[in-house]
């Protein structure tokens, strides 16, 4: 009960959401199925583009123009370099087969962006390509497009767990997680609890979500489409 069981979005800062949206549409191919203000956000565009059942999503807000990347902190500038922690280090999105990837490659190369690979890493085979405002961007196949990252184990190197500081018992548990199930009431938040993470808002703003019914929150944002029907061709 409970298991997560796929990507819904990512989400992306954008200070030109329409540069990322043709990019993301044109260089790799996906459709772009939603965009409008941010709900509960001011003066925030929410765009999404269709990644199978799930979406890659641009957040548009003025002020991200002014914000400089730096690469080594806001960006790590490649897939395998540094960038700040809790940073988006680099998206990989995914395809089903070796001959999908190959034609990903060539589509990219055509419009004039150069790509990297593909690498074979045993996991997967990857290619490794640059988005606009400098995003770290890959496209990867898993060996088995029926069971895709399911490796029961076979990746996980004793001695990275063990740099890592995870002993035998925390791997046990981190491999076979605990199972979660309430019968009863829906929980209540817990009170705000500064040692544990929190999400950034002014000072008292948090409590106040915080400790808001669920219900309250459920309704608190309008939800209208932005136009009858969305947008139409014709």
């Amino acid at each position: 009960m409970g298991k997560l069981n796929g990507l819904h979005h990512i989400a992306i800062s954008t200070g030109d959401i329409k540069q990322q949206i043709a990019y993301f549409s044109d260089v790799l191919g996906m459709e772009l199925i939603a965009l409008y203000w941010m709900h509960g956000v001011e003066n925030t565009f929410h765009g999404f583009m269709k990644l199978g059942d799930e979406a890659v999503a641009f957040v548009f807000k003025e002020e991200n123009k002014d914000i400089e990347p730096v690469i080594g902190q806001t960006h790590s500038g490649n897939s395998g370099d540094a960038s700040a922690p809790g940073t988006m280090q680099h998206l990989a999105l995914n395809v089903d087969t070796l001959d999908d990837l190959l034609a990903m490659r060539d589509r990219i190369r055509s419009r004039g962006i150069t790509v990297m690979g593909p690498i074979d890493h045993g996991i997967c085979h990857s290619i490794y390509f640059a988005g606009p405002e400098h995003l770290s961007l890959e496209v990867s196949t898993s060996h088995s497009a029926d069971a895709p990252l399911d490796l029961k184990g076979t990746w996980i190197d004793p001695e990275v767990v063990g740099l890592a500081g995870i002993s035998e018992e925390e791997l046990k548990r981190y491999m076979s997680p605990a199972e979660f199930t309430n019968d009863g009431a829906p929980l209540k938040n817990p009170a705000v609890d500064p040692t544990k993470p929190q999400m950034s808002y002014p000072d008292g703003v948090l409590e106040k979500i915080m400790g808001a019914p669920d219900e309250a929150l459920k309704h608190s944002v309008d939800k209208t489409a932005p136009s009858p029907g969305g947008y139409s061709f014709g």
